[in-house]
């Protein structure tokens, strides 16, 4: 006799914690103190990214008008904004099998809802920068990572990003052709990433193609860097936008969507982990 639903159930979830948890010590390694890089696989996926280490320092911060000085502790920045080859894992549940999904329901309030027209605006899908993502999105995107990898990853802190996009210098760019993405040279679409040279920790696109989430020295989510939409005065290391109603103006919901951003084409993030 086949056993009920509710015990079906338990059973998948219990095979399901036993094989994350399996996985996760498989997946993290200890991280050897002299490495400066190092690759991060999705469990259950081909999908991998590249992290790099960035050392501690000073950045000074502007917030309203008042500079302040912030210590940065060295962490580990991704090398490029987060992919759609990476985030649709996650919206669209594609590390579970049909019966987890099943057995686990919708699972609404931890995974993105479906959403609203084509997210990636049809600029490009594999190796494009994530659009459209609201900051509780991708922090939800960062916790799921966290609990799959067994590592810490979150979003970045405005002083920890603004530390990063500087590489070493003091923000002094040359020719800004060769290192973003911006209203000149964009065509009005994002580009796939790492195309353009890195900046001095080896970081890519860091200034436009897609702004990319912090949270700011009072908490507020800021949008970093300039896009793919702004001028070139406006892209630069201390560019920071907080988000506006006309970012979300055409989302039919009441209320608007927790996940997408129906005009947010221009909206992204990268990932940092803790040691």
């Amino acid at each position: 006799m086949l056993p009920s639903k509710s015990v079906r159930f338990v059973i998948i979830a219990a095979l399901t914690l036993l094989g994350a948890a399996h996985t996760r010590a498989e997946e993290k390694q200890p991280i050897p103190p002299d490495v400066k890089t190092f690759t991060q696989t999705i469990p259950n996926s081909l999908a991998k990214f590249e992290m790099v280490r960035v050392p501690g320092g000073t950045v000074e911060v502007v917030i309203d008008g008042k500079t302040q000085t912030v210590e940065v502790k060295p962490l580990w920045v991704a090398k490029t904004e987060t992919t759609w080859n990476l985030y649709d894992i996650f919206a669209f549940r594609m590390d579970l099998t049909e019966d987890e999904k099943t057995a686990m329901g919708t699972d609404a309030k931890s995974r993105p809802s479906k959403p609203y027209g084509a997210p990636d605006w049809g600029f490009g899908h594999h190796n494009y920068a994530t659009l459209s993502v609201t900051y509780h999105a991708a922090q939800k995107y960062c916790e799921w990572l966290s609990e799959k990898t067994g590592r810490k990853y979150r979003l970045p802190t405005e002083a920890e990003w603004k530390h990063a996009c500087l590489g070493g210098g003091d923000g002094t760019i040359d020719d800004l052709d060769e290192v973003a993405w911006y209203e000149d040279n964009a065509d009005d679409k994002t580009h796939p990433v790492g195309k353009k040279k890195p900046n001095g920790y080896g970081l890519h696109d860091m200034l436009g193609n897609a702004g990319e989430w912090a949270a700011g020295l009072d908490g507020t989510p800021v949008l970093m860097g300039g896009t793919y939409l702004d001028p070139e005065e406006d892209v630069h290391c201390g560019a920071r936008a907080t988000q506006k109603p006309s970012w979300n103006q055409t989302d039919p919901q009441t209320p608007k969507s927790t996940w997408w951003l129906s005009d947010g084409s221009f909206v992204g993030f990268r990932v940092v982990c803790e040691d």
